[in-house]
């Protein structure tokens, strides 16, 4: 399995963090050991003082396929599940002023904690109105729709398989809406894909 995630997808976000606008999806990557499953808690680490959350769409790949054409991409993803893309912004910025890789503010231990379920993409009405949204402790902080994404779902696909090879079992976080921030020890983070708690754990 790997994880493939789509940055600056979200026009919102990109003018937060006063980002340019792509052309093209902005790709980077997780290892697999970024994965927190069964609701574990994510514990601060003692390298980076600015950790923010980012909710994010999750699409899991179904076959395996590559250059593949973007009136057949929806063959290759069946459900949809909710992620957190954790960022360790101090560190990001850090590299982002030297020109350097910023994939240890990426993908850093636990910095992708994963939702259990995901939902049958033939349970929605439409893949291009989907709502979701991010809650600390309660409070709402992010929240999106599909209908506001740069890039859609079939696109990221056709898009990624130019370069990778996409294998079943493969996930892809297809970016942010507007509403980042910190997390901080104690914290409790629930995330719901429409009206539908899929994830929810605590910061330690």
């Amino acid at each position: 399995m790997r994880i493939f995630a789509i940055g600056r997808n979200y026009a919102e976000h990109i003018k937060e963090l006063n980002n340019e606008r792509p052309d093209e999806p902005v790709i980077f990557t997780k290892p697999d050991t970024a994965v927190l499953r069964n609701n574990a808690p994510f514990y601060y680490p003692s390298f980076s003082t600015d950790i923010h959350h980012e909710v994010e769409l999750v699409l899991r790949i179904c076959k395996e396929g590559k250059n593949i054409e973007l009136p057949f991409a929806s063959k290759y993803y069946d459900s949809i599940g909710l992620g957190i893309d954790f960022t360790a912004r101090d560190l990001q910025q850090k590299a982002k002023e030297k020109g350097l890789p910023w994939d240890i503010a990426k993908g850093f231990n636990g910095s992708a904690p994963l939702s259990d379920k995901f939902v049958p993409v033939a349970e929605f009405k439409n893949l291009s109105d989907i709502n979701f949204r991010l809650e600390v402790d309660g409070v709402l902080k992010q929240q999106g729709n599909t209908s506001l994404m740069l890039f859609s779902f079939d696109y990221i696909i056709s898009y990624l398989s130019k370069f990778f090879t996409l294998r079943t079992g493969d996930l892809i976080f297809t970016g942010t809406p507007k509403g980042v921030g910190p997390v901080k020890v104690g914290n409790k983070l629930s995330a719901y894909l429409e009206n539908e708690k899929l994830l929810e754990f605590e910061v330690k």
